[in-house]
């Protein structure tokens, strides 16, 4: 444990940080498996909305800065892939 007065501060804004990150990319991590498993069960008209909504989540997440925007990118691209070979 730090003795500093802001590393320990700087230690607890890491932590709530921490924890903001992880609840987000869990919440991405959710919408991507929905998808997933639409695309498996081959409902497409399902698959695209959920595409949707799983892409704005992506997206949210750069903007708060828990991923980069590349893995965003590279996510969502995969996806609409996986979408479009249902056809």
């Amino acid at each position: 444990m730090a003795n500093i007065k802001s590393k320990k501060k700087r230690i607890l804004t890491n932590e709530k940080a921490r924890m903001r990150n992880k609840s987000v990319r869990s919440a991405v991590r959710t919408e991507i498996r929905k998808f997933n498993e639409l695309v498996e069960a081959g409902d497409k008209a399902a698959a695209e909305t959920q595409l949707r909504v799983a892409s704005r989540k992506l997206d949210k997440s750069v903007s708060k800065g828990v991923l980069h925007r590349n893995n965003a990118a590279n996510k969502k691209s995969n996806m609409a892939r996986a979408l479009h070979k249902m056809a």
